[in-house]
């Protein structure tokens, strides 16, 4: 599980974002020169970040006496796992377990998945090539953060979705600079709209779309698929534990992440949205705190989200959108960067900052900030 958690797309988004700064100071009077992208030297740059992170926990792990087992496990009884390791079967016992299988990319049907041309979010950080034509499927984070980077690489994006907004579910004017910005770099930001079908030809691959302002078919040189994750709960044989899971895959909990079975918790992406790491991070927690015996339980009043795109989104807390479904009595205060010197010297004032307040108690219930860096400036 180590190294699909621990996902490469900073290390390519840091890449993607030294292109575009260099790019931005040529109006400035540092011309850096078109950069020269040596695809095999910065893949092992990508894949040197996962090994540091996965070695670092696999030798914090050898240090606590932990015992790794690496295969495809699946319960048989309450008691027992069967991991199917590629040399043959073993059979685990344990008095208590802790389920963190995650989620898998969503293929969509109706793809020419055999193609490898056709990629999930997994296979794009692979980057087996810079493509000239890219098909971004998808206008939620995953699906905006690796367009961002192979925008900054060279590709000629388009991103199709079939919400009338980019980031579907949160707010709009935070998306709003993000979207200003990429319109006037990628091929076309199509809203409203879906793939009606996509062939596998010599050329590549052909789409064609559907909805009120769907572009002509086109043939793109690779397609992206990001339009969601699905969690791994029916793949496990959870019901050889007894353990309850729901037809969609997420395995209910309590806040001390037990399942219905009292000897067996759940943590992650398999437990329900968000489907952030750092959510995932702290449950671990709170699931080995509980089953070491401690009165530990999840209480996280406000969980931080940011989408690592150019320019960041981040929020926390309540939203306006939120607020508004939630019928609040909310007051929002805006500051906007073309006010701010830091950002105005960066060149990059399309930002802004908001914070959400209750009218009664002036208390701060919720935030967002849309610009450089602000995934860092949310904390």
């Amino acid at each position: 599980m180590l190294e699909r958690r621990l996902h490469p797309s900073k290390a390519l988004l840091h890449a993607a974002d030294l292109i575009n700064d260099a790019q931005l100071m040529a109006s400035h009077g540092i011309v850096f020169g078109k950069p020269k992208i040596e695809l095999d030297k910065l893949r092992a740059f990508k894949d040197g970040v996962v090994a540091k992170l996965t070695g670092g926990l696999a030798a914090m792990a050898k240090q606590r006496k932990v015992r790794g087992v690496r295969g495809v496990g699946t319960f048989v009884s309450p008691h027992e796992i069967e991991v199917e390791t590629g040399e043959g079967k073993k059979l685990v016992r344990f008095e208590q377990c802790i389920i963190a299988a995650g989620s898998q990319a969503v293929k969509l049907p109706g793809l020419p998945w055999g193609d490898p041309r056709v990629m999930d979010s997994t296979d794009a950080l692979m980057l087996g090539e810079i493509p000239k034509k890219l098909l971004v499927i998808g206008g939620g984070i995953i699906g905006l953060e690796m367009a961002c980077v192979y925008d900054a690489l060279g590709s000629e994006v388009t991103v199709v979705e079939l919400f009338d907004q980019l980031m579907p579910g949160t707010d709009p004017d935070l998306v709003r600079p993000l979207q200003q910005r990429i319109a006037e770099r990628y091929a076309g930001i199509y809203l409203k709209t879906k793939v009606a079908s996509a062939k596998a030809q010599k050329n590549g691959i052909e789409v064609t779309f559907e909805g009120d302002n769907a572009p002509k078919p086109q043939v793109f040189d690779r397609v992206l698929c990001a339009v969601g994750r699905t969690p791994n709960g029916n793949k496990i044989a959870a019901d050889k534990a007894g353990v309850r899971v729901t037809e969609r895959g997420f395995i209910p909990v309590d806040k001390q992440l037990r399942t219905n079975v009292r000897h067996i918790f759940a943590i992650g992406d398999i437990v329900g949205p968000p489907m952030l790491a750092h959510k995932a991070t702290h449950e671990a927690k709170v699931a080995a705190e509980v089953c070491a015996g401690l009165k530990s339980a999840f209480d996280a009043r406000v969980i931080p989200s940011v989408a690592y795109t150019d320019p960041e989104v981040a929020w926390v807390g309540v939203t306006e959108r939120e607020a508004k479904d939630k019928k609040l009595e909310v007051g929002v205060a805006k500051f906007p960067w073309a006010a701010s010197g830091r950002a105005l010297g960066m060149d990059r004032s399309e930002g802004f900052t908001k914070l959400i307040f209750d009218k009664q108690t002036q208390r701060v219930i919720g935030g967002g900030i849309v610009g450089v860096h602000a995934g860092d400036l949310i904390s």
